[in-house]
């Protein structure tokens, strides 16, 4: 060695001498104040996040009994106290980390110079850390520093710097904390492999046991693996794990706290290790297939609170939600009889909710599908039972919100209402109503036709209980029409459909950007009226996404008495102390008039006996009082069924979940079909709910549904339209206005006197305020028309003479669409 180096390494160790000496005096010289403000600042700083920050804990969501569902965490720790810790755990720690740990006061002076000596002359690198300098450390890099990899980097630099730091920290530690509370905290916060972090999940995860029933061997095992978790990894490195294990066990004789008998009959035993690490999953894949969609909806509720991620899975907090196995376990097997989990392209799925008006407690999410990461298995881990993931709707269900909002305006459930086999909506965009024969309406040139027709043949009145139960789609596109768009769609949302009707119509949050309306908007914005749009009237067929545990929340509000609540899986949250968090869910609210939610009851309790249910209820033995409606939507893409009896409510949606959208046909087991389809709501989606609660009911009483007040039943007198076929326009046009309606007039070819009154729509019954239709006769009645007979004249001659039919029209189209020239629309699919 140079003189030159010998010299500089002699300068060092004085000055590290000069260092030592200072941290040895930090004590006494501290109370005297000559250690500086500043660095007292940064000691006090640290050493109170080390008090006052708590290390990262288990979350757990338990069934409604309490019973652990679901671990949430970032790391894997289960906390013991001392007296959980055995005594062999403690000293086999001792022994091999700190042998003089209850004698100094933080910091092994001797051995700290002994080893910084020996680092800067080159020889071994020696940590000479005492258990309560590892403590400092191990807590400023798995707590403290958390996530933040440069102050982690910092807390474990091989500098002068760093251990002076780590020793004033760890003396004033000893000044506030006992020696069991600081070994404690040590076993409590150290990493051992795989992430698994504490004695109290590490004896569980190498060994399946508990730290105060560790052995000799398995004590010294775990003991020896916290100076190198990785090195000493016992399913990677057996051998060395072997041989460090058994240094420890000598270490523990030569410290006398084990007999060179029991110690050699230790090192005899082999590693004892469980075949892989006990450790459970960190997020809702652990809740298994079957519970892991109300795990997640949990998860995702905390957030909707103000809950972040990082919360939820660090702050040891105790979910007990109204989770119930069994009904899990009936609707799960129901939705895969129905629909098999590895269907291609089909989900299936189901949400029980209970009614109440105080909370709204949901009892089950399920889906066909696994929950789970290997899609190959027909698992998923996106939220189909509880996110807006049916993106084509409900189908005829919507129907409910356009019946509630009838009656809201003064109508009764036993009101008559008109079913034409095929109406042409006049809420659309581009104009006035139009004509609509078999063969699709006319396009005039600047207005978009809507055009709904019926699926089966229906009477031409039908109360609206009756339509209900039978679903035809002209009478509810004309009840919306006299309703208005406005109240039917807000409907939806008071009922329930609360996240639903803030989407758009790609089922996610509404994108300002976009260029098209149905994605620019929420649903809420796209099928109400506006500047741009009067309105999209296939909103009561159910075109829009939605989610089927909002729509099982719309049951339980009209079960409730109208009272609309979140849709909450929470009992109780209480914290790592098990002190109750209160949480800040939405409070309940009156939606809608008891009354009014009393009367859609009754309106709504014949589809199981008479209505597009009644084969699936028939085939389970069904004969409780229930509501109840199913939906299909166009093209057989998706189909549902809503019912609730007054204990519980749940809604089933089948849709297909695949990349490119086809129709489902009603097989054995369902398909897809491309552009075919004969899925209907009263097929799958309520064979599956008849299935589910059939069996979960069995054994509660028959509740009654409510009773209707006469004003739902019948309406209000004001509802009454008085009667003016035969009346002149401007009679008819009088009367109708004293009677506090709107009128509008629209030409009819009739063969009576001209300027008579030859029809009305509605007629007999209307809301007050109401548009009334009335049909003049224009005296005159075409001859019939070929198609090589001249076209006449587009009035009608004085004296009489040909007149000019409604030119062809043709083609079919989506619901909902709306704006610009454009073929006639046309809606078909109702629930036979």
């Amino acid at each position: 060695m140079r003189l030159g180096d010998s010299l500089l390494k002699l300068l060092g160790l004085c000055l590290l001498a000069g260092v030592l000496v200072a941290g040895m005096l930090f004590p006494v010289m501290g109370a005297l104040g000559v250690v500086s403000n500043r660095a007292s600042d940064t000691i006090d700083s640290v050493s109170a996040d080390l008090v006052a920050t708590d290390p990262p804990l288990i979350t757990t969501i338990t069934d409604s009994a309490g019973a652990p569902i679901a671990s949430l965490f970032d790391q894997y720790r289960i906390p013991v106290t001392p007296d959980q810790i055995s005594p062999t755990m403690k000293a086999a720690l001792v022994s091999i980390e700190d042998r003089r740990f209850y004698q100094h006061n933080g910091v092994d002076w001797k051995g700290t110079i002994r080893a910084a000596v020996s680092n800067q002359t080159g020889g071994d690198v020696q940590g000479a850390s005492t258990l309560t300098q590892q403590y400092v450390k191990n807590y400023l890099i798995n707590v403290v520093n958390r996530g933040n990899k440069t102050e982690q980097s910092k807390a474990q630099e091989q500098t002068i710097a760093r251990k002076l730091r780590e020793a004033r920290i760890a003396i004033q530690l000893e000044q506030k904390m006992s020696k069991e509370e600081i070994l404690t905290g040590y076993l409590n916060v150290v990493e051992f492999a795989y992430e698994v972090y504490g004695i109290g999940a590490a004896s569980s995860a190498y060994f399946g046991t508990t730290p105060d029933k560790l052995s000799v061997a398995q004590a010294a095992l775990l003991a020896g693996a916290v100076n190198n978790p990785v090195l000493y990894n016992p399913w990677r490195k057996p051998t060395e794990t072997l041989a460090r294990r058994n240094v420890v066990i000598d270490k523990m004789v030569e410290n006398e706290k084990l007999s060179p008998d029991a110690a050699e009959a230790a090192k005899k035993e082999d590693l004892g290790i469980l075949p892989s690490p006990k450790k459970p999953a960190a997020n809702c894949v652990g809740a298994g297939p079957e519970y892991g969609f109300y795990c997640q909806y949990v998860y995702e509720y905390l957030q909707k609170l103000g809950f972040t991620q990082d919360q939820i899975q660090t702050g040891g907090y105790t979910i007990k939600t109204s989770f119930d196995a069994r009904a899990t376990q009936l609707a799960k097997d129901a939705a895969e009889a129905e629909v098999p989990k590895t269907t291609p392209g089909i989900a299936n799925t189901m949400a029980i909710v209970q009614p109440g008006k105080e909370r709204h407690q949901v009892v089950a999410l399920v889906a066909n599908r696994d929950y789970g990461l290997d899609a190959a298995k027909g698992q998923t881990t996106y939220g189909l039972p509880s996110r807006v993931a049916n993106k084509f709707g409900a189908g005829s269900i919507y129907k409910i919100f356009t019946s509630a909002a009838y009656l809201e305006k003064g109508g009764g459930i036993m009101n008559q209402i008109d079913v034409p086999a095929t109406h042409n909506s006049s809420v659309f965009v581009g104009g006035s109503p139009k004509s609509c024969p078999r063969t699709g309406a006319p396009n005039d040139g600047d207005t978009r036709v809507y055009c709904v027709k019926n699926a089966a043949d229906y009477p031409s009145k039908m109360t609206l209980q009756d339509a209900l139960a039978k679903s035809p789609n002209t009478g509810f596109v004309i009840l919306e029409e006299r309703v208005g768009m406005g109240p039917v769609v807000d409907m939806a949302s008071r009922l329930g459909l609360r996240d639903t009707m803030a989407s758009s119509m790609g089922g996610v949050d509404p994108d300002p950007t976009h260029k098209r309306d149905e994605y620019r908007l929420s649903q809420s914005d796209y099928f109400k009226p506006s500047e741009r749009s009067p309105g999209k009237a296939s909103f009561t067929l159910g075109p829009g996404p939605l989610s089927t545990v909002e729509l099982a929340n719309v049951g339980a509000t009209i079960m409730s008495g109208g009272v609309w609540c979140p849709p909450t899986p929470l009992i109780e949250v209480l914290d790592r102390s098990g002190k109750k968090v209160e949480v800040n869910e939405q409070p309940c609210e009156q939606a809608v008039a008891e009354p009014l939610a009393n009367g859609l009851a009754v309106g709504l309790s014949k589809d199981d006996t008479s209505g597009t249910a009644n084969r699936a209820a028939t085939s389970v033995g069904w004969n409780r009082p229930m509501i109840g409606k199913t939906g299909t939507t166009q093209e057989y893409k998706s189909a549902g069924f809503l019912g609730a009896t007054p204990q519980y409510s749940a809604a089933v949606l089948t849709f297909n979940d695949s990349p490119k959208p086809q129709g489902i046909c009603d097989t054995d087991p369902p398909r897809l079909c491309g552009t075919g389809g004969n899925i209907y709501g009263g097929k799958v989606p309520a064979r599956t709910w008849f299935q589910t609660m059939s069996k979960y009911l069995d054994g509660q009483p028959a509740l009654p549904l409510p009773v209707a007040e006469p004003r739902y039943l019948d309406g209000g007198p004001e509802i009454k339209v008085p009667d003016v076929i035969g009346k002149s326009q401007e009679e008819a046009t009088t009367i109708l206005q004293n009677a506090g309606y709107k009128v509008t007039a629209t030409d009819r070819n009739d063969a009576r006197k001209k300027g008579t009154v030859v029809g009305q729509s509605p007629r007999g019954a209307a809301l007050a305020g109401e548009t009334i239709t009335i049909y003049v006769s224009t005296g005159y009645v075409p001859p019939p028309q070929t198609s090589d007979t001249p076209a006449p004249p587009s009035e009608p001659p004085p004296g009489g003479g040909p007149g000019q039919p409604p030119p062809p029209g043709g083609g079919t189209g989506p619901p909902g669409n709306g704006g610009g020239n454009g073929p006639p629309i046309t809606i078909g699919p109702v629930d036979p």
